[in-house]
């Protein structure tokens, strides 16, 4: 039932409605009209999804898409291009329909007619990788909007580096009231006011309507305000005036901060009836609807019909960057950094940073030094910065206990963008969310560092990355009970479990130097999905004794095999590979042979082939030792396998004396290994 301030409200916006709509028919509300037709078409067809948002940001699409915006249809992946985000990815036909009225390549009137059907291109809400002008995944309300401050950073970034010949374009999103009310939109819009992102613009779709009704029900606060808190600049428009928008869109423009203007819109512009409700966010309008709508907007053409002057006026906009694109081409053609920007845009890495990495390991080798493995990663970044020149690196507020900081980065501050080193301040959501962003836009490879039970507040956008299959590395120190007398609330148990459990991630959780920086080597080449280093607070002695090839990239190797036949194997990730090792030499002594395991990535060694697996686990009993959850274990031990680590959450006390409190010892091994072996 209708709140009495939606029905008030949906009499204002009718009434709002009525004089736009008496207003003169010009071409550029006519093109406006074609989305929302288009989108009123494609909803009725696949009988669900988000009509409103459309309708309502038709008319400031329009003056975007039209006028502003630096595109070129004929190639949606040009280097230079601006970026649009729709961030309120619900309202995806949108974006969809301006794709095709533009005369984008793929997606044409069929794939519109195939809206949210299995394998279209026009998925119910835009998905990266299904059309190259889909810039990003989006549907979580908010995180669009916290991925596009990353877009807007690595330009700046970039544009520091190569020049503005070279880079020089903006980042716009489309947001909406929902996005706002995401805590991430706090942490996003305080970290771009703070860099002085002055190429980020944010249109508001502010309709005052949610799902539940009218957005009073839920908020009182002015957002404007807010973000002029953060630093930002504010603009308030008639979301249907032309005019408005325009001179909006040109002060944004020419704004040395961040804009976030405000869309004064009616939701489900045209409908008779729905128009200004929530009757029209998340359901078809019906067919009297659609009728009533398309008659009023003076729309006389059947479904997915546009007529040829809206589609030439449309083809006009979707050429209007070819030039802009074509001297940009030959500015690239002749610039001396050609062949470095082409490199690092292109997601090529440079030559020689394996050889560095190669040296620095057999340096590892030969010196054996005991480190934490978050000091081991902090050594190999010291290795692949000065080699691989396109790292930004960074940290929630931790970097002195992250250890991502490494000499000669140079920091990113507001208005100087030289650096390569974000100070992200306690922001972890708002830090992966723009790692996300920095690596969509290309040319380079972020990582970010925070302890690992704060990959809670990070999860959303990690799984986001994972689902774009897109390369965030994540530096996730404190990785267990390890860390000691900061307690539960800061030990991590069932993180590693879930972790591994969510697609397309990859989990390290290296055991020493060696493996670390093994672990860096295969973040760095992992295009596919973000990778997790998961890193000990607690120092770890040496266990390999050669780096002559990467042993973590199978995911689980024999670290020490048994000398005779095996009495078990002894399975261990990280610090827990230490204490594996001792019972090992504990139980030879005994004239108990057992091997022991390393499996920094249970990940990698699934994709193993199984004449591989079975060598590593053998057919003796098996132990497995993590000091987390044993959930998933089951998959490596199999039904007879012991596993020692966590049952519950951790407490407050020296790290020993916690491994010794909750059994994680290497006499608890002994002990599982002893009564395998006599049960066997």
């Amino acid at each position: 039932m209708a709140s009495i301030a939606e029905i008030s409200g949906n009499e204002a916006a009718l009434a709002r409605q009525a004089e736009i709509l008496a207003q003169p028919l010009t071409a550029e509300r006519r093109m406006a009209h074609a989305i929302r037709a288009l989108a009123i078409d494609a909803v009725e067809a696949a009988k669900c999804g988000h009509p409103g948002m459309p309708m309502g940001m038709a008319d400031a699409a329009t003056a975007l898409w039209s006028k502003v915006l630096k595109f070129d249809a004929a190639d949606p992946s040009w280097w230079d291009r601006d970026r649009f985000v729709l961030s309120a990815g619900h309202g995806s036909m949108l974006l969809y329909a301006l794709l095709h009225l533009t005369g984008h390549e793929g997606m044409g009137i069929d794939q519109l007619k195939n809206f949210r059907q299995l394998h279209s291109p026009a998925a119910g809400h835009p998905e990266y990788g299904e059309h190259p002008a889909i810039e990003m995944t989006t549907g979580p309300l908010g995180q669009g909007l916290a991925t596009a401050v990353g877009m807007a950073l690595a330009e700046r970034m970039l544009a520091a580096k190569f020049g503005k010949s070279l880079v020089d374009h903006r980042t716009w999103v489309v947001a909406g009231d929902g996005c706002l009310m995401e805590g991430v939109s706090h942490e996003a819009g305080a970290l771009a006011g703070h860099l002085k992102l002055n190429k980020l613009t944010v249109l508001w779709d502010d309709n005052s309507i949610s799902i539940d009704g009218a957005t009073g029900l839920a908020t009182s606060e002015d957002p404007l305000k807010r973000f002029a808190a953060y630093g930002w600049a504010t603009r308030r428009v008639d979301g249907h005036d032309p005019a408005q928008l325009q001179a909006a869109l040109a002060f944004a423009q020419k704004s040395a901060r961040p804009t976030i203007i405000a869309c004064r819109t009616v939701i489900g512009f045209g409908a008779p009836t729905k128009a200004g409700t929530a009757g029209s966010h998340g359901a078809a309008l019906g067919g009297a609807e659609a009728e009533a709508t398309k008659k009023a907007l003076s729309w006389p053409y059947l479904p997915f019909q546009v007529p040829n002057d809206v589609y030439n006026d449309w083809h006009e906009a979707g050429a209007r960057g070819a030039a802009t694109r074509r001297a940009w081409l030959k500015r690239l053609a002749k610039h001396p950094l050609r062949a470095e920007f082409e490199r690092v845009m292109s997601g090529k890495l440079p030559e020689g940073w394996t050889e560095a990495m190669a040296v620095y390991k057999a340096q590892l080798a030969e010196t054996k030094p005991k480190l934490a493995t978050r000091q081991a990663s902090q050594k190999a970044l010291e290795v692949l910065v000065p080699a691989i020149p396109e790292l930004a690196g960074g940290s929630a507020d931790l970097t002195g206990s992250n250890l991502t900081l490494v000499k000669g980065m140079g920091d990113v501050q507001p208005g100087q963008y030289a650096g390569r080193y974000i100070y992200y301040g306690v922001r972890e959501f708002g830090m992966a969310a723009a790692m996300n962003g920095i690596a969509l836009h290309g040319g380079l490879i972020p990582y970010g560092g925070t302890f690992f039970v704060f990959s809670d507040y990070m999860r959303p956008a990690i799984r986001l990355a994972a689902l774009m299959r897109i390369r965030a590395i994540h530096v996730l120190t404190h990785d267990s009970i390890g860390l000691g007398e900061d307690g539960p609330t800061h030990q991590p148990i069932e993180h590693l479990a879930s972790f591994r459990a969510m697609p397309n991630v990859l989990t390290l959780r290296p055991a020493d130097a060696i493996e670390t920086a093994e672990a860096w080597e295969i973040a760095i080449r992992n295009t596919t999905g973000p990778t997790l280093l998961v890193l000990s607070r607690q120092a770890v002695p040496a266990l390999r004794a050669a780096a002559n090839s990467n042993q973590a990239a199978r995911g689980a190797y024999v670290l020490a095999e048994a000398e005779g036949p095996r009495a078990a194997t002894i399975i261990a990730t990280g610090t827990e590979v230490a204490l594996a090792m001792a019972a090992r030499a504990t139980l030879a002594a005994r004239g108990i042979q057992v091997a022991v395991v390393s499996a920094p990535s249970f990940e990698l060694f699934a994709r193993q082939d199984a004449s591989y697996q079975a060598a590593v686990l053998g057919d003796a009993p098996r132990i497995g030792v993590e000091a987390a959850s044993g959930f998933g274990w089951e998959r490596w031990l199999g039904g007879d396998g012991v596993f020692i680590g966590m049952n519950g959450f951790g407490a407050s006390a020296p790290a020993e004396i916690l491994y010794e409190h909750f059994g994680i010892t290497e006499a608890a091994i002994c002990r599982a290994v002893t009564l395998a072996a006599d049960a066997k």
